[in-house]
């Protein structure tokens, strides 16, 4: 009878070593799946492309979805970087179809068919290897799998954001762990993306396992603070030719200075903004020098985008505005739209089906803006020591480069290699500026709200030299 028990037992447990060992294979295999082509690309992959869930918050209720490309020259050894997209709520795709990815679309008519792709040479995934994350929850192909977890904040997008990568680390590839990591990101990102990088460091100080070999952060003219990054529309309208002398002198004066929140009896203040935004209809402010085109999803809704007395929201894809035309940079995002809802596309990039219905570009609704400012944030991981790169495109008004300079310049460090031009190809892409605590500004001569996208090649340079730890 011992005997018989004892085999029993011994089959019990082989059994169970069988379903914990089937389990941790379905957790780490089946959610990350290789992608070898896509629909609208001739031939194969000519670099390595996965796509995986990866299960953060209670009950792992939030399924978050990310596309990892391997870096192209040295995966071994290059840096890993999580790149997050601004929004809030805008999908990772953004990023890597139309900034620094190694693919778009090919500027080209919709014709009905599943759109075309094209590789983009000056692909950061020559220097780094990147994943590429829909956060917050809904947003891209991310899920959320109760009510309450649908629920989108700042402090849930950086908790969720640091569970992703200690899992996406541990559970998904574990090869990268000893890897510099550096965490990217632009526009809205501005916001959580400091917060992230001090959790983060917070968590290895603490001993939270894996720990994460991080190094630094990355920014593209970045959101840092709503009660002070929008009083600087103003100045660079002005700059660049945009309003009279006469107004932006009476601006100054019966505003004082402050554009956004503007007491309502200030009835002067309220003609001249009034007067400013008539000015300013017919820019299209994240790149004064393009044309004033449609677009397929709404900037955030918060008290940073000042709505004027005549703006409204801009409206989603299911609006009925007319659609970009070709030759508007928003007409990608259409592209974005068309070929992300075809049922071909889908399956190459495995997702999980039930999981969503129509995908959209960004989501911006339903999100609680808890992080006014992330300033205080770079105070503390400059003290810590982070390289940092600090980015403008100068023709962008949202967000220009003189409100980022403004912050850098309250950081109070001094200068350890001053103002100068740098150069791609003999000619000047930006301008540069370096302080003691290893935080590079730069500007892109020409360049837009997300500046990958208008200067891909000088983008490129830029992020080669500095994430080598060159002078730009």
């Amino acid at each position: 009878m011992a005997m018989v028990y004892s085999n029993h037992s011994r089959h019990s447990c082989y059994v169970v070593l069988f379903l914990l060992i089937l389990q941790i294979f379905y957790r780490v295999v089946i959610s990350q799946s290789p992608v070898k082509s896509l629909p609208g690309f001739n031939g194969p992959l000519p670099f390595e492309l996965e796509t995986g869930y990866v299960g953060v918050g209670e009950s792992e209720n939030v399924q978050l979805f990310y596309y990892f490309i391997k870096s192209e020259r040295n995966p071994q050894n290059d840096p890993l970087m999580l790149w997050l997209t601004g929004g809030p709520g805008c999908s990772a795709l953004s990023g890597l179809m139309s900034e620094i990815g190694p693919i778009a679309f090919k500027n080209e008519e919709y014709n009905g068919s599943i759109p075309s792709l094209e590789l983009r040479p000056p692909s950061w995934t020559k220097v780094c290897s990147i994943i590429f994350l829909d956060l917050p929850a809904g947003t891209g192909f991310s899920y959320a799998k109760t009510q309450l977890a649908s629920q989108r904040s700042d402090w849930k997008q950086v908790r969720h954001a640091h569970q992703f990568l200690r899992k996406w680390l541990t559970d998904h590839h574990p090869d990268f762990l000893s890897n510099q990591v550096y965490i990217g990101g632009d526009s809205y990102t501005g916001i959580p993306l400091p917060v992230l990088v001090q959790e983060i460091s917070n968590g290895n100080e603490k001993g939270i396992l894996p720990l994460i070999n991080l190094k630094g952060y990355v920014l593209g003219n970045p959101i840092t603070d709503f009660n002070k990054d929008y009083n600087y529309q103003i100045p660079f309208a002005h700059g660049m030719g945009l309003i009279s002398d006469e107004l932006y002198e009476s601006l100054k004066k019966s505003c004082r200075g402050e554009y956004q929140k503007i007491d309502p009896s200030n009835v002067l203040c309220l003609r001249d903004v009034q007067a400013f935004d008539e000015c300013l209809s017919g820019i299209e402010k994240t790149h004064i020098l393009v044309p004033k085109c449609e677009r397929l999803s709404p900037h955030p809704q918060g008290t940073f985008w000042r709505r004027s007395l005549k703006a409204k929201l801009e409206t989603s894809l299911n609006s009925q505005l007319s659609l970009p035309q070709l030759g508007c940079p928003s007409y990608g995002f259409l592209l974005c739209t068309y070929w992300t809802n075809s049922d071909l596309v889908r399956k190459a990039l495995h997702i999980r089906e039930g999981s969503l219905g129509e995908w959209k570009r960004c989501w911006s609704d339903l999100y609680e803006e808890e992080i006014r400012s992330s300033f205080p944030y770079h105070v503390n991981l400059s003290k810590k020591g982070y390289r940092s790169l600090i980015y403008s495109g100068d023709h962008d008004m949202t967000v220009s480069f003189l409100a980022t300079q403004a912050w850098i310049r309250a950081l109070n460090y001094s200068i350890v290699d001053d103002w100068r031009s740098w150069h791609v190809k003999g000619q000047v892409a930006g301008y540069t500026r370096t302080y003691s605590n290893r935080m590079t500004f730069a500007t892109v001569k020409g360049g837009g709200h997300t500046a990958p996208q208008f200067n891909p090649e000088q983008c490129f340079a830029m992020i080669d030299r500095w994430i080598s730890e060159k002078p730009l």
